[in-house]
């Protein structure tokens, strides 16, 4: 028997109206980094900033809304969501995936919510190709969420440098069985959890309860909780693990590096984006830096597959080569064929 092919029939975008720029980072640092080097080296020359009505379910729901819209799909197609939102939303211990079923009318879908921080799209997709083929009851699934994670930063805390891009956003992705294009054809996960607990919001949880005193200091401690085991560790095995995880979801689409057309990957600072560019033969027109928009964590990908597209950087045939990390550490790579 065949196996069913996956294929992605469309993306949605929600990005709120306020936005915060290279010079209003730099001054929040308190002198530490300049608006220079926030632009040059961890490459932010604006991101967005989550406006009175922009809670984490609400966006994944606006998002969600907008791929019905971009891609003819009717909500009550949809057999399953996964929600890639994260755990910082309107109201704790409420299922995303279940806001957002009422909020599209998508009354046929049953939803969970799944969560790899900034991984949860890329690992999303191969859950839903999975549960797809495994599944006979599963067509259509829509994937959809929002990030605001960006409020727990301290611009004044030097080690979380590597977070000041932090941004808002929502995205939405539909993936079908058999629609023969655009085809999900590879994938890999990487996890080392030696590092699960290097970084994370400290203050709010079981460990480090609110008190009286600490509610301010606790909605801005997302911090490097071991700064050192984390670096240390990262510069050991990040990025053979990336590029392992890019070589195997190649092999099981039949590809090689030669064949990337274009990498649809995650903001980083600038210097490791382009290094990436360089180590896998690409050019910059072979990707989209996204120094205009920030880190909207697992919502990146959606959004340089969407960009990507609209700009004519992605053409019919062409393979891109989707790749993300998260802190816990993750590390992971899709391959699609498009068109």
């Amino acid at each position: 028997m065949k196996t069913p092919n996956v294929g992605i029939v469309g993306t949605g975008i929600y990005l709120p109206e306020k936005t915060i720029g290279a010079k209003e980072i730099a001054e929040a640092t308190k002198g530490v980094w300049s608006e220079d080097a926030v632009r040059s080296k961890l490459g932010i020359n604006r991101k967005f900033l989550p406006g009175a009505d922009d809670g984490t379910q609400e966006m994944g729901a606006k998002a969600a809304l907008k791929c019905l819209e971009n891609t003819g799909v009717k909500p009550e197609e949809i057999d399953l969501i996964l929600c890639i939102g994260e755990e910082w939303k309107e109201y704790p211990l409420t299922t995303s995936a279940l806001y957002i079923q009422d909020r599209i009318g998508a009354w046929n879908a049953w939803g969970i919510d799944v969560q790899n921080r900034c991984c949860t799209c890329v690992s999303a997709m191969k859950i839903a190709r999975d549960m797809m083929i495994a599944d006979d009851e599963i067509n259509t699934v829509l994937i959809a969420g929002g990030y605001r994670n960006g409020d727990f930063v301290d611009y004044t805390d030097k080690n979380m440098s590597m977070m000041y891009n932090l941004s808002a956003g929502g995205g939405a992705i539909i993936l079908k069985k058999n629609y023969g294009k655009n085809l999900l054809l590879g994938s890999k996960i990487m996890a080392d959890g030696s590092i699960s607990r290097t970084a994370g919001v400290e203050i709010g949880g079981i460990a480090h309860p609110f008190t009286k005193d600490n509610i301010e200091e606790g909605y801005k401690s997302l911090r490097l909780l071991d700064a050192k085991k984390m670096k240390d560790r990262l510069n050991e095995v990040s990025m053979p693990n990336w590029y392992k995880c890019i070589d195997e979801s190649l092999k099981q689409a039949k590809l090689t590096r030669k064949d990337i057309g274009y990498l649809d990957i995650l903001h980083i600072k600038r210097s490791g984006h382009m290094s990436m560019l360089a180590d896998l033969g690409l050019t910059e027109d072979q990707s989209i830096y996204l120094e205009d928009y920030g880190h909207i964590g697992q919502i990146d990908q959606i959004l340089s597959l969407e960009l990507g597209l609209r700009a004519g950087k992605i053409k019919n045939g062409d393979v891109v080569c989707m790749i993300a990390a998260g802190i816990g550490y993750v590390w992971a790579a899709n391959i699609i064929k498009w068109g």
